[in-house]
């Protein structure tokens, strides 16, 4: 059975989609998995609880911290460079995807010196440093903006958007008079600043208006602190928890969601299709939560709030005029679904298979042509 190695990770930005492209590889195609990643990632703890083998090299981040860290770095990754090197002559992949993060890097020049078809997965509308680097030698670009896009030749790009995991599907969003449901998402770790200033907000909101059902992700450890805030402000329809397992659901629940700019919460509230407030990391590398959030709300489908300028004062008069306006949330969500990718990960899996020259199983589904 030939491979295929997905190479990369730290954030969940960059693990999920490639476990949502390893799932749709795995149901159309008789094909081997292998993730490569780093000890301090996030897929250290979610790639081997999806039944993945993980492979881990020793890689360090480079930018930060001044040249003693950049020297440090570039030592680490040349270990790492020869330990890609030995993984690959092992493993002998078809195709290699590389989806950021710092061992990514490694895997994918040592996969291009020993000609290995190389794809770049990067859901972000910035290429981000590993990508860039290994950018020269890669046969495909699946990329989810158009800003992103222009730093490939226009033959290897294919615009698919972001992977997902099964479940996100386009949700017809319609008004239940009366009623306000919010769901907050501070990404897989949660968000601090939302943590702080959401409360109060709906707290203003809900004596404005009424009342307001919220479900609201903190992050762990966090849930306790974010419940007695809610507690505090008087606010009861509250469900407070440290990570929600079905965001689709969640999603498609909402009137109306807070969340971060990360690429694959965009994706996810794009790809159900609902009005969104969007509030950016300011600290994410070359600021691309803010630039995922500016290109949304460029087209009408979000509203983005720098985070210096999300107070408890600003995010109430943002949700109360969105609460009040049913017609511009309706709006809002339609043109919102209709810049989704539900089916990302299975273009992105069909168009990978032919890099590496695996076969299709016969019996899958086929799936209407995606634009490139």
């Amino acid at each position: 059975m030939k491979t295929i190695l997905i190479a990369g990770g730290g954030t969940g930005g960059h693990v999920f989609p490639g476990l949502a492209v390893a799932r749709a590889l795995r149901d159309v195609a008789d094909v081997t998995i292998v993730f490569v990643g780093s000890p301090r990632g996030l897929e250290n703890r979610i790639v081997p609880t999806h039944g993945y083998v993980l492979e881990l090299l020793r890689v360090e981040p480079m930018k930060g911290g001044g040249p003693a860290r950049a020297a440090r770095g570039a030592f680490v990754a040349s270990t790492a460079m020869r330990q890609a090197a030995r993984l690959i002559r092992r493993l002998r992949p078809s195709a290699i995807l590389s989806v950021g993060g710092y061992a990514a890097g490694p895997v994918a020049l040592a996969g291009a010196i020993a000609r290995v078809p190389l794809a770049i997965l990067e859901p972000n509308s910035t290429l981000g440093l590993a990508n860039r680097l290994v950018a020269p030698f890669a046969s495909r670009a699946y990329v989810a903006w158009s800003d992103t896009a222009r730093h490939f030749r226009g033959d290897k790009v294919r615009m698919f958007g972001v992977p997902l995991r099964a479940g996100f599907e386009p949700d017809a969003y319609t008004v239940t008079p009366g009623v306000r449901r919010l769901l907050v998402l501070g990404g897989s770790q949660g968000a601090r600043a939302l943590n702080d200033r959401v409360p109060p907000a709906i707290a203003r909101v809900a004596a404005a208006l009424g009342e307001v059902h919220v479900v609201h992700q903190t992050g762990h450890e966090r849930a306790a602190s974010v419940a007695s805030a809610y507690a505090k402000a008087g606010l009861r329809s509250v469900t407070v928890v440290p990570f929600i397992d079905d965001v689709a659901a969640q999603i498609a629940r909402a009137d109306l969601v807070v969340a971060r700019a990360g690429a694959v919460t965009v994706a996810e509230i794009t790809a159900i299709g609902r009005a969104s407030v969007l509030v950016p990391f300011p600290h994410a590398a070359a600021d691309h939560q803010a630039k995922n959030a500016l290109s949304l709300a460029s087209l009408g489908a979000a509203v983005c709030v720098r985070q210096e300028a999300a107070d408890e004062v600003r995010l109430a008069t943002e949700l109360s005029w969105l609460f009040g306006n049913d017609a511009r949330r309706v709006g809002m969500a339609r043109t919102a679904r209709e810049h989704g990718h539900p089916s990302a990960a299975l273009h992105v899996a069909l168009d990978l298979l032919a890099l590496a020259g695996i076969v299709q199983r016969p019996a899958s589904r086929p799936v209407s042509k995606a634009a490139s």
